[in-house]
């Protein structure tokens, strides 16, 4: 039997406990939809790793279909055999990996999926599903040294200066750009900002990060400049009924730009300034860590503007208050020299 992917068909070689057999693989393309139930009662496994992955662990939507996604495709590697999620044993798991490999998937992402399974076995043996957990006694894959790309300081403004403001979205794209590095902004957190987040009087914006956890992020003079140009040529869009909160709209659309959008605006923006470096929104990010190290900012000021989650939002307003905050991004951020 071949499982369909992509265009092509799979034919995995795996190896369980006292028998040789083939079996299918299939990596979907979009499997969130069939990924965990997650309807209302249902008491299945996944349902109820769903319900404890939205009300205990407070992941977002984005996150959580990823778990339960990586969760379905090892469904459909033991479906093959006859075996349950719940029957699961390590040998079958590390089956699963060795196909995962088989068909080229990358050591980060069978990391993130064996991240996934961990966490979901976790769970089954908390809430009695299971006596032993199969993940327990696997090994991750050893994974290369990745340094992220960084831009400098020249290609960010290089990026800025070579959009094109006679166009309708010119401005917008500016202020895009400013956000992600001048905050540090994780794309979601980007599209997902409100009027509401901005102080800018106080050189403030509020941030909804990974989790629902909020936090508070100065932001640059040049950022503040760039958003209020912005904001005066939004007047000029047809909103959607029930958009008027968002920041970042679609000006043709009148809805906020998705992640999907701004990744490939990103692309688009870097190609015509001529940057040859592999770079995303999320470089951006790295690229306003790195020049707040770089400039002596310290580190734990730095997470605390990233919202990683080794720091709570608790930890983030009781350690570090907001002038020290806007103290340190005034000293080290190259923005705050505008």
């Amino acid at each position: 039997m071949f499982s369909f992917f992509y265009g092509i068909y799979i034919f995995c070689p795996s190896h369980f406990v006292g028998s040789h057999l083939f079996a299918t693989f299939a990596i979907m393309k979009n499997d969130n939809k069939t990924a965990g139930g997650g309807i209302r009662g249902d008491k299945s496994p996944q349902g109820r790793y769903r319900i404890h992955l939205q009300l205990e662990k407070s992941l977002s939507e984005n996150t959580l279909e990823a778990y339960l996604s990586d969760v379905h495709k090892l469904e459909l590697f033991l479906s093959e055999s006859g075996v349950t999620l719940l029957e699961a044993t390590i040998e079958h798991l590390r089956s699963f990996i060795h196909c995962l490999d088989e068909v080229g998937i990358n050591p980060r992402s069978q990391a993130r999926i064996l991240s996934s399974l961990r966490s979901f076995y976790s769970f089954l043996k908390l809430d009695g599903f299971i006596t032993k957990n199969p993940t327990e006694q696997l090994k991750s894959p050893k994974l290369p040294l990745h340094l992220p790309e960084v831009l400098t300081l020249d290609e960010i403004d290089c990026i800025i200066n070579s959009i094109d403001c006679s166009k309708e979205e010119g401005q917008r794209n500016r202020a895009i750009i400013e956000m992600l590095y001048s905050c540090g902004l994780r794309v979601s957190e980007l599209c997902n900002l409100r009027f509401s987040d901005l102080y800018l009087d106080d050189e403030f914006i509020r941030v909804l990060g990974k989790g629902d956890k909020q936090r508070l992020v100065p932001v640059s003079s040049r950022a503040i400049a760039e958003l209020q140009y912005y904001i005066y040529e939004r007047n000029t869009i047809r909103v959607k009924p029930g958009c008027e909160e968002y920041l970042f709209l679609s000006f043709r659309r009148g809805r906020p730009l998705s992640r999907i959008t701004v990744f490939h605006l990103v692309k688009e923006l870097v190609l015509f300034a001529g940057i040859k470096k592999n770079i995303s929104p999320h470089t951006f990010r790295h690229s306003f860590a790195t020049h707040l190290l770089e400039g002596g900012a310290n580190l734990r000021v730095i997470q605390a503007m990233l919202g990683h989650e080794s720091i709570s939002t608790t930890e983030i307003y009781t350690h570090i208050d907001r002038i020290r905050l806007r103290e340190e991004i005034i000293e080290h951020h190259p923005r705050s020299k505008y």
